[in-house]
């Protein structure tokens, strides 16, 4: 699994003009999956995710994860994240994995996220045309792969 973390004060996910989602102050996370992803890659991307200290304590010193900040999740599939760049100008999605395999894997890593945040958390629409607001704090924007554990 690939994600793409941002530290927000707000964002949402728009699916048909219908605004789907919404959290104030917290993290937007993109996750791109892969068929080589499995229950140990949502367990250690969860835990990483809810822990990550990337929000100010009050001397202004990043020392703080979502979790203890009380913050919100906002998770938002996209396969993308494993685009092929190597040959031409056209990515190859060829690594992303299909419908089948990603949906069981995406609703386990939901469920995970809300047991470790100790809090439902909000999602987009896997496979829809989805547009994103959102405004990035710091910016803070943070890409982990489950596969590079760095």
């Amino acid at each position: 699994m690939r994600v793409v973390i941002q530290r927000v004060t707000h964002a949402s996910v728009t699916v048909d003009g219908e605004i789907r989602s919404a959290i104030k102050a917290g993290l937007l996370v993109l996750v791109g999956i892969e068929d080589a992803d499995n229950q140990e890659d949502i367990e250690w991307l969860s835990n990483k995710i809810v822990n990550l200290r990337i929000f100010d304590d009050a001397e202004q010193v990043p020392n703080i994860s979502v979790k203890d900040m009380g913050g919100e999740i906002l998770l938002v599939s996209q396969f993308t994240l494993h685009a092929a760049t190597k040959k031409g100008n056209r990515p190859s999605y060829i690594r992303a994995s299909k419908p089948e395999i990603a949906i069981p894997l995406y609703e386990q890593l939901i469920s995970r996220l809300e047991q470790d945040l100790g809090k439902s958390i909000s999602t987009g629409i896997f496979g829809a045309d989805m547009k994103l607001n959102l405004l990035n704090d710091g910016p803070v924007t943070i890409i982990i792969d489950s596969k590079q554990k760095e």
